[in-house]
């Protein structure tokens, strides 16, 4: 069965599923109001390992330019408004989400 991703921005959280079941659910950080997440329904474009900088340990871009999942060099900044729109995790969870979700995965973020 495919899985599928729900970011629910006011909650900071991001939840996988796998059918309708739900799988796991990750504390992450958010977009700030002047850089905000985008809500609407994407998927998984790439996927890179070690990308430096702020990114943490994997990158998982969407199909939306400039807008993904990440790691962080900052772990205090999960579960924040803070980030210029990406969806931040620990580098533990999206090390793990990583390895369960393939390109093509779709992603929807809501309010």
């Amino acid at each position: 069965m495919a899985y599928s991703i729900i970011v629910k921005l006011s909650a900071r959280q991001l939840t996988l599923y796998q059918g309708g079941a739900v799988i796991r659910s990750f504390p992450v950080g958010v977009g700030k109001v002047v850089s905000p997440t985008p809500t609407g329904v994407y998927y998984i474009a790439n996927k890179m390992p070690n990308p430096g900088g702020p990114f943490g340990v994997m990158w998982m871009g969407l199909n939306i330019p400039h807008y993904g999942i990440h790691g962080t060099n900052n772990p205090s900044s999960i579960g924040k408004v803070v980030s210029h729109g990406c969806i931040r995790m620990y580098n533990k969870d999206v090390r793990e989400l990583s390895r369960l979700i393939s390109l093509g995965t779709p992603v929807r973020i809501i309010h």
